[in-house]
């Protein structure tokens, strides 16, 4: 039967079992997290992002979760710098041009700060600069692509949490904690 475990990924925590950096400074993995046999994340998250990562034992399942041709929603809550403006958000939803190409459109709106955990570290605050909480959903996943997304359009990403990827989400799932779940979509399973 096929494992699913959906992880609430920490702030610093690297998406791998092993670091394979530098041996004088162990950076926090997954192993630090989660100890199952034989799962592996299905896609990635940066070290400085938070939110949920999938991990499966299905690789076929891996794939359609991490491969942008099966145009999965993942749905990311950005604390961002400076207040979004209507063009800016438009900009976003259209689609914008990155050095690597254009972006799918994507859906994208301003949002009432969320009720997430504190992050370790938190994010600066600055007295002067105001900040603004955006919710966007892409059907892609290009590296560090919310970021280039966000800062292209002059709204520099604070915070990054990833909340959602297809029908799955962090929903009740803390910081650091994990849970296993059932396929619930026969599309997004490949049963």
């Amino acid at each position: 039967m096929t494992q699913i475990v959906l992880f609430n990924k920490p702030h610093g925590v690297l998406t791998q079992f092993t670091d394979k950096g530098s041996k004088d400074t162990q950076r926090p993995t997954l192993s630090s997290f989660i100890n199952i046999r034989g799962v592996y994340p299905a896609g990635r998250l940066d070290r400085d992002s938070e939110g949920l990562l999938i991990l499966t034992d299905n690789g076929q399942l891996q794939a359609r979760i991490a491969n942008p041709r099966f145009k999965q929603p993942k749905t990311y809550l950005v604390l961002v710098e400076g207040r979004p403006t209507r063009d800016q958000l438009q900009q976003l939803c259209q689609g914008v041009t990155l050095r690597d190409g254009p972006t799918r459109p994507a859906k994208a709106n301003q949002i009432d700060p969320p009720d997430l955990w504190p992050r370790d570290p938190p994010v600066r605050f600055r007295k002067t600069v105001p900040d603004s909480w955006i919710r966007l959903v892409l059907t892609e996943g290009r590296n560090r692509q919310v970021r280039r997304m966000t800062a292209h359009v002059g709204l520099p990403c604070l915070r990054l949490v990833r909340w959602s990827i297809g029908e799955w989400s962090l929903d009740g799932l803390p910081s650091g904690e994990w849970r296993h779940v059932k396929p619930i979509s026969p599309k997004v399973a490949g049963s």
